[in-house]
């Protein structure tokens, strides 16, 4: 068999969610169960609620708040036509959603000892897009707004940072 490569999956590109950016661009971190009330279908909703929940401590609620943003964040992959595998490149904005709540899931994870959760999420996050991790651990490194729970993870085990902090900041 020759021609294009039949393995390869195409990259899954979700559309714009302008209306949940523009409120958490306005909303204050104590403010964001809002945002998620009037956009429940919304995974980087989810992930803010979750980072912010992370930030105050209240870990076993952050994973809960991912969890969600997790499962609807699948719901509009496969609603955009993603078959359970295959990129979601980071550098289509509209995908940062679903990548962060992955992220906050996977740190929540890390941090309540669900390794198997850890490791599987690490994978799913390399596979979607292997640049996110990286970059949301140098995200967190530069944005020091959140006060850092205390990492109940291994030495070597590195928890996803806060994630929705980048678009919390802003102009507040």
């Amino acid at each position: 068999m020759t021609g294009a490569n039949l393995i390869e999956q195409p990259e899954t590109l979700l559309p714009a969610e302008p209306e949940v950016t523009e409120a958490l661009s306005r909303t204050g971190t104590q403010d964001i169960s809002t945002v998620v009330a009037a956009h429940p279908k919304s995974s980087l909703a989810w992930a803010a609620l979750a980072d912010v929940t992370h930030s105050q401590g209240r870990l076993l609620e952050a994973y809960a708040y991912a969890r969600v943003g997790y499962h609807r964040g699948l719901d509009a992959l496969r609603k955009a036509g993603w078959r359970g595998q295959g990129p979601i490149p980071w550098s289509h904005a509209p995908n940062r959603g679903v990548l962060r709540a992955l992220f906050a899931l996977r740190r929540a994870a890390a941090e309540i000892g669900e390794t198997d959760e850890f490791e599987r999420l690490t994978e799913f996050l390399n596979g979607a897009d292997a640049t996110v991790i990286p970059l949301l651990r140098s995200e967190a490194t530069d944005a020091q707004n959140f006060p850092a729970a205390p990492p109940a993870v291994s030495p070597g085990e590195d928890p996803a940072p806060p994630t929705a902090a980048f678009f919390i900041q802003g102009e507040n």
